[in-house]
């Protein structure tokens, strides 16, 4: 029987079918009723353990419906802390960014990593050959970047991420798109400077957008929060479960 994972981000519900540590097919959506999404993948199809890993802590109210759905529920939140105590990462990180980190564990292993996750925030972590955790940053997301200028200035319009940018800029629209992207790419570029020997890692909603224009060698791993969900309800079915 398949498991179902469920990744509560910033601004969206990522969801997926898992097989083992295997993914199946992904979902996605965007919305308040995050409940009623997560009901209409089970209609057809009762999961072994519905794991579910959240930025936020999960309600009370929540749980209750959750509970209903699947037995075997498997919460990762600053709530429900256990599930992550033996990945060895610390407790101030967010769920679906440790998540994420124990993938990158699993699929790199003995390999010292950067990971970059290109989201609502910019993260970026260090991770050792030993699979320890180094530390990491956490800055302003691209799109996240765009919206403050717009809010915080009263003469900036809001810009969309362009499909391309000049540096530098030579228009305001061009030039806060420059500034925007220069930016975030020369961050890019400071941290991989810090760490040369380390393997590179993007994941989140941009990604691929800086990927291509980034001259290094990058691993580009979609759905990383999931896979690492994936990992974890694999090692508690394992465990729990006969």
């Amino acid at each position: 029987m398949s498991n179902l994972l469920i990744e509560i981000g910033n601004t969206a519900v990522k969801a997926a079918w898992s097989d083992g540590s295997v993914l199946g097919k992904t979902f996605r959506y965007q919305g308040e009723r995050v409940m009623d999404f997560i009901c209409s993948l089970t209609e057809k199809q009762t999961p072994l353990v519905l794991a579910v890993v959240a930025v936020r802590d999960i309600t009370p109210e929540e749980e209750n419906i959750l509970t209903g759905i699947c037995q075997n529920l498997l919460l990762l939140d600053k709530s429900h802390p256990g599930a992550l105590s033996s990945y060895g990462l610390p407790d101030y990180l967010t769920y679906d960014r440790a998540s994420s980190l124990v993938a990158v564990s699993y699929l790199f292993k003995g390999k010292a990593c950067t990971v970059f996750d290109f989201g609502t925030t910019l993260t970026i972590d260090f991770l050792g050959s030993d699979g320890s955790y180094l530390g990491g940053n956490i800055s302003l997301g691209c799109r996240t970047r765009f919206k403050a200028l717009n809010r915080y200035s009263r003469a900036l319009p809001l810009v969309n991420m362009p499909s391309d940018s000049k540096f530098p800029g030579n228009s305001g629209i061009s030039s806060i798109e420059s500034g925007v992207i220069s930016g975030i790419k020369f961050e890019i570029d400071g941290y991989i400077r810090s760490n040369p020997q380390n393997i590179l890692i993007f994941t989140g909603g941009d990604a691929n957008y800086f990927a291509k224009r980034m001259k290094n060698s990058i691993f580009v791993v979609c759905n990383l929060g999931l896979m690492g969900l994936a990992i974890i309800t694999d090692e508690y079915v394992k465990k729990n479960i006969q």
